[in-house]
């Protein structure tokens, strides 16, 4: 099974737009739908807190203190798609960031549920 990571916008499920947290997207990471090319195993989530500075150092730690390296990482759909976007990062940005600095694949999104 694969080993995921998940990343969600702080903001977004705060404000109560609609995503009322993390059930969405376990729910397609465990059926593999939406984003997940197959039924996977959530490892860590981060949540991205404004302005975003946090989410490299936490990745790191996350992955130091589970002692797992997840084999992707998805921005939850609420991070990418979220209305109004983010003021700081645009996601593709954030996620070449990640990309470049622990070498992992980052998938924008996480499901298409309404």
């Amino acid at each position: 099974m694969k080993k995921v990571a998940v990343i969600y916008c702080g903001r977004y499920v705060d404000s109560g737009y609609g995503c009322p947290g993390e059930w969405r997207c376990l729910k397609a990471a465990a059926l593999g739908e939406g984003k997940f090319d197959q039924p996977s195993n959530v490892v860590f989530w981060i949540r991205c807190e404004c302005p975003g500075k946090t989410v490299i150092p936490n990745t790191k730690m996350a992955m130091k203190l589970s002692e797992i390296k997840p084999d992707v990482i998805h921005f939850s759909s609420c991070l990418t798609g979220s209305f109004p976007p983010c003021p700081y990062y645009k996601p593709e940005d954030m996620a070449e960031k990640i990309k470049e600095t622990f070498g992992i694949e980052v998938i924008l999104g996480t499901h298409e549920y309404k």
